[in-house]
């Protein structure tokens, strides 16, 4: 469904391989006055990690880059493989303050087409060390008043490396990195839990039939995060699979995140007090760790310096849609009974400055299509153990009570009040975290909240740990489970085939939106196609 040719990317980006085993110097380096000096890896910055490519923008984007050494970050873009005609931008220093860590954030891009980027590294301790260049490409959207030329095509999933499955070599790695990649998409939203750094990745899981599952495994990834490297480490880990990076180096990224980037389903509640796998039991400072580490692996748009760690945004995709990515995780209130009758700080899930947010982007888009990334599912029982009084506590939005809207679904029920009552057609939401794949329809017709309009939520995931599901579904917004796939037993392998991505394509003649629930191996298993609401 896509205008671009994927065959004529994946050529440019293997190119890397040759040129980074010659030593060749590439063309970001003409403007040098004298060659450098070609030198064994071991004297050189590398880029181990790959490439990452986010928050792509009709005219900008983010290139984030981590280098084995002190180096100098500099990259070269053009419209064509071959860099003809080609802009150099210097970067940032690459430091051991941020592990490495950098980005860069390419202006003036032309809308609508496809970016080639190579990036090499100086050495800072020698002006005639350089790394061998990597290659890169990603695809600007169509800007948002202009013509839908092309279609829309995404995929999105969540969860990666977690319940101690981590990089099983043996399988070829996390191999559902690889079936979205070859979809060819414009963009791949990762829904949250990017690492889990409360699961320790052993060597070897037995499994249920007798066979045994076989780690890749690192010292940071062999217990759970508490240090800032332990937490660094889960995601240096997770860019050693060379379908991660493969992913990361061809297709334009957008990060979530939810709790296993910190701990297991941690809000102002959480307490690792008698969890012995921790000796470090301040939380605060877990979440300050967690938080950095993703802040400098994401490649993200920093917000600036309003607010440093910001992760809900928009980002416009053109005529045929707007991606409104939210954050429920940094603004919520405690997890609780979730039974409060009125709104207030203990009720509190997206909190009132992002939801008003939320409601004014909304109202403001000229797109066919409001994308909602949220990294928890509305309607699904998600619980988190018990109260201090015995009460069932809840992790996400419903209570378990499947009556007038209580808690954090108070909050919920104004924002899809205020959907409807502003006249906002065509929103999809898109989510994760669950651990298997559904399709979800809420309609006022079933629910005991009857002030809001139809829509579908569409959920999928994980990408690499372990299979659950299905969970139970609260009736409060008149949630009904259309489809979905989960495994027979709890926290089956990523080899038993229960992982599980969404594709969401826009074509850009009939604007209708089709939605396809895939499996490890990429099979279809689930097609929905939604025809645009006019207002």
């Amino acid at each position: 469904m896509t205008s671009h040719d994927p065959s004529a990317r994946r050529r440019f980006l293997l190119s890397s391989t040759a040129i980074a085993g010659t030593g060749l110097l590439p063309g970001i380096l003409r403007a040098q006055t004298a060659p450098a000096a070609i030198t064994q890896d071991a004297a050189r910055p590398l880029l181990l990690s790959g490439l990452q490519s986010g928050d792509v923008l009709a005219h900008s984007a983010i290139v984030w880059a981590r280098a084995s050494r002190e180096a100098r970050m500099r990259v070269e873009w053009s419209t064509t493989s071959h860099f003809a005609q080609s802009t150099l931008v210097r970067g940032p220093d690459l430091l051991p303050d941020t592990d490495g860590t950098g980005r860069v954030e390419l202006q003036g891009l032309p809308a609508g087409q496809d970016i080639f980027y190579r990036v090499v590294l100086d050495d800072l301790a020698s002006s005639n060390t350089r790394s061998p260049a990597v290659l890169g490409h990603f695809r600007t959207p169509l800007a948002s008043q202009g013509p839908a030329t092309r279609p829309f095509r995404l995929v999105w999933s969540g969860d990666t490396a977690g319940q101690g499955y981590g990089i099983n070599e043996g399988i070829g790695g996390m191999r559902i990195y690889d079936e979205m990649r070859k979809t060819n998409p414009d963009v791949f939203l990762h829904s949250g839990d990017t690492i889990y750094a409360d699961g320790p990745i052993p060597e070897t899981i037995a499994l249920p039939d007798g066979s045994t599952w076989k780690n890749l495994v690192t010292p940071q990834v062999a217990k759970v995060a508490e240090t800032l490297d332990e937490y660094r480490g889960r995601y240096r880990y997770n860019l050693m699979d060379q379908n991660v990076r493969a992913l990361g180096s061809e297709v334009a990224q957008i990060w979530q995140w939810d709790d296993h980037e910190v701990t297991n389903n941690y809000s102002d509640s959480k307490s690792v007090a008698n969890d012995k796998r921790y000796s470090e039991k301040n939380v605060q400072l877990l979440t300050a760790r967690g938080r950095r580490a993703f802040m400098e692996y994401a490649p993200m748009r920093p917000f600036g310096a309003a607010e440093q760690q910001r992760v809900y945004r928009h980002l416009p995709q053109g005529p045929l849609a707007d991606i409104f990515v939210l954050d429920m995780r940094s603004y919520r209130g405690p997890n609780s009974h979730n039974l409060q009758a009125v709104e207030s700080a203990e009720t509190d899930f997206l909190g009132r400055p992002q939801l008003d947010w939320l409601l004014a982007g909304l109202k403001a888009s000229t797109a066919t299509w409001k994308l909602i990334a949220a990294d928890m599912p509305i309607g699904l029982f998600v619980p988190d153990g018990k109260d201090a009084e015995g009460r069932d506590q809840w992790e996400a939005i419903a209570n378990g009570e499947h009556g007038v809207p209580k808690g954090r679904e108070l909050e919920m029920a104004r924002l899809l009040k205020g959907i409807k009552d502003a006249g906002i057609r065509n929103v999809v939401w898109l989510t994760a975290d669950v651990h298997y794949t559904a399709a979800h329809h809420y309609s006022p017709e079933r629910a005991q909240f009857k002030d809001f309009a139809p829509f579908w939520e569409f959920v999928s995931g994980p990408l690499n740990a372990g299979g659950f599901g299905p969970n139970e579904a609260d009736q409060t917004f008149g949630l009904d489970v259309v489809f979905h796939k989960a495994p027979p037993k709890a926290n089956s392998a990523p080899s038993e085939g229960y992982q599980f991505f969404g594709q969401l394509d826009i074509h850009h003649q009939s604007r209708a939106l089709t939605v396809v629930l895939k499996d490890l191996n990429g099979a279809a298993l689930y097609t929905k196609t939604l025809e645009p609401q006019q207002a």
